[in-house]
């Protein structure tokens, strides 16, 4: 029964597991919260916390227990290739958003998704200290604690995020109507920012990686958005590279105008 789980089991489903796992996982990364927690810094200076530990081996070991079948991919575990032989991943950043949690601030996120053929079928961010859960299952919408969202009609002035290099490459008319929102540290939120419709959109640096996408990037398209690459195409996600190049998140002729940038 192992053996088939991957395939009947529903994303609605897998949706039910990672909500529960990221609510629990939440809890334990708020006994960290804004207490010191122990803080080491790992290549190219990036934070890591004993929260983001705690919380990474609580999600591995309760997940596949659950779902011994399907394949790991987290920030925090060292990635193993066996992964590629799971028709289902687990792909998963204990808190996205690190620095902002260190730093006392609340735009921090527990950030898992269930991928299969490289597209997320069902994601979770859990934003405990914001009290806001973001879920999507495949064709079954987008929503933030219990109500659906959508992108923002497209007119007016723009709200779009992300580096000022990235917006300063907008054509100049359009560029003249946007207004720059301030840092938001977690990359995953600033997506569902643009799937709840409280930015236009959002250019993503390069460098990002499928744990900070994954499920951000599954809320966005069901709330009527994409994340889109300089090709005009969907990251593939879990494949044997997690590290993407610059992307942008949006929608509509925004979003063509963006990615048209990218290159």
């Amino acid at each position: 029964m192992q053996e088939n789980e991957a395939r009947t089991t529903s994303p609605a489903d897998d949706l039910k597991l990672i909500l529960e796992a990221a609510r629990e996982a939440g809890e334990i990364a708020l006994s960290y919260y804004r207490r010191d927690p122990e803080v080491w810094f790992k290549e190219g200076n990036s934070p890591v916390s004993a929260a983001d530990l705690a919380v990474d081996r609580f999600l591995r070991d309760k997940l596949l227990a659950a779902r011994p079948d399907y394949g790991w991919l987290s920030e925090e575990t060292a990635d193993q290739p066996d992964r590629l032989k799971a028709q289902r991943t687990f792909v998963v950043d204990p808190i996205d958003g690190t620095r902002a949690f260190i730093g006392g601030k609340d735009i921090w996120c527990v950030s898992i998704a269930v991928v299969e053929n490289g597209r997320t079928i069902a994601g979770v961010l859990d934003c405990p200290a914001r009290r806001e859960v973001f879920t999507a299952a495949a064709g079954q919408g987008a929503f933030a604690n219990g109500s659906a969202i959508a992108v923002r009609p497209q007119g007016g002035e723009l709200r779009i995020a992300g580096a000022k290099a990235m917006i300063n490459r907008l054509p100049g008319e359009l560029l003249q109507g946007v207004q720059i929102p301030s840092h938001i540290p977690s990359l995953a939120y600033r997506i569902a920012m643009v799937a709840r419709g409280e930015l236009d959109a959002t250019f993503v640096k390069p460098y990002s990686h499928d744990w900070d996408l994954a499920a951000a990037d599954l809320i966005l398209s069901e709330a009527g958005g994409l994340l889109l690459d300089a090709g005009g195409q969907r990251p593939y996600l879990g494949g044997s590279d997690p590290e993407k190049g610059p992307l942008a998140a949006g929608s509509g002729e925004l979003l063509r105008i963006m990615t048209g940038t990218l290159g």
